[in-house]
């Protein structure tokens, strides 16, 4: 498990102003804060292939509901959730991004505290 998440600056603040703006639940709140902190902030080229970023298909078991899902994490104004595109600023996108493959979370969903994995990370061109 990383100890700091890595994130580019663009992601960096679009995190902080989606806490700014008061759209996410309290525990979600303290623990991406908590996240922002220790995060390393990288240019979008040195950011590692195997990290959860905009733009990347991520596959993850939760393992609290027991699946596997895939999810393309695009940015806000290019988000289809029907067409499984979603935003990068979603709550599982939230609690994803800047962790690595092989990485295991525990995050404060809205609907419960659930722990998930990331499994497999892919660059995505739509």
């Amino acid at each position: 498990m990383s100890n700091h998440i890595i994130v580019t600056t663009g992601i960096y603040d679009a995190i902080k102003d989606t806490l700014r703006r008061k759209k996410v639940s309290i525990p979600e709140e303290k623990r991406l804060a908590g996240e922002l902190r220790k995060a390393k902030q990288v240019l979008r080229r040195e950011l590692p292939a195997d990290v959860v970023t905009v733009d990347r298909k991520v596959t993850i078991r939760d393992h609290t509901r027991n699946f596997e899902h895939e999810y393309i994490f695009v940015a806000s104004a290019k988000a289809k959730p029907a067409k499984n595109k979603h935003s990068i600023l979603s709550d599982i996108a939230l609690a994803t991004v800047g962790y690595k493959v092989g990485d295991i979370i525990d995050w404060p969903f809205k609907d419960g505290d659930r722990k998930i994995e990331i499994l497999k990370v892919e660059s995505w061109h739509g």
